[in-house]
């Protein structure tokens, strides 16, 4: 129904946004990516992507910084068991690139830190998008992630989420043993930042 939306940036909390276009509010429910994303055009011009969900009881509009996290939502939400809910809090743990990464190397254990999102659940989510989204992104991080990214930049990925700057995580991630699984690693991480 809506391919975008364009206006000023009214309202901006970590769930939602609120988008006036024409004399009309717009909300529009947001991951913490797009969230980080939209901090600085508060009472500025700003363009989300949208996803509009029919439920029997409300019609809720999704937006999104950038065409390819809407595209990875709308995969999201194809794979069964898991909802809107569930792919915003996938989407708001890892960006497009870290999810990317968890596709291409089968870490289940990486998608299941969203919340609401079990083991097995994230384990269907690889079996049922990893092929997927490789042929409809074959030149890009989906199709190379597993060759191309490091485990820093995973690390990076995945903590700049959460408000860390780059030469925070760089500085946590030395005094941790790089050797460790990726998650391990983003675990001791994030346990070095909060004890800052």
């Amino acid at each position: 129904m809506y391919s975008y939306i364009k206006g000023t940036l009214t309202v901006l909390t970590n769930e939602y946004a609120v988008l006036d276009a024409g004399g009309i509010g717009y909300k529009l429910f947001v991951s913490l990516n797009t969230y980080s994303k939209l901090t600085n055009l508060l009472q500025k011009e700003a363009t989300l992507y949208t996803h509009l969900n029919v439920k029997e009881d409300a019609l809720n509009l999704y937006g999104f910084f950038e065409s390819e996290e809407l595209s990875v939502f709308k995969h999201l939400i194809s794979v069964s068991g898991i909802g809107p809910k569930a792919a915003m809090s996938i989407l708001s743990t890892l960006t497009t690139d870290s999810f990317a990464l968890a596709l291409a190397n089968g870490d289940a254990r990486m998608i299941a830190q969203a919340q609401g999102v079990g083991l097995k659940t994230a384990q269907k989510v690889i079996i049922e998008l990893k092929d997927k989204l490789a042929k409809e992104f074959p030149s890009s991080e989906f199709q190379s992630s597993s060759a191309a990214s490091s485990p820093m930049s995973a690390v990076v990925d995945t903590l700049s989420v959460y408000g860390f700057s780059k030469s925070q995580i760089s500085q946590a991630m030395a005094k941790v043993d790089s050797n460790q699984p990726l998650e391990e690693i983003i675990r001791q991480t994030l346990k070095v930042l909060g004890s800052k």
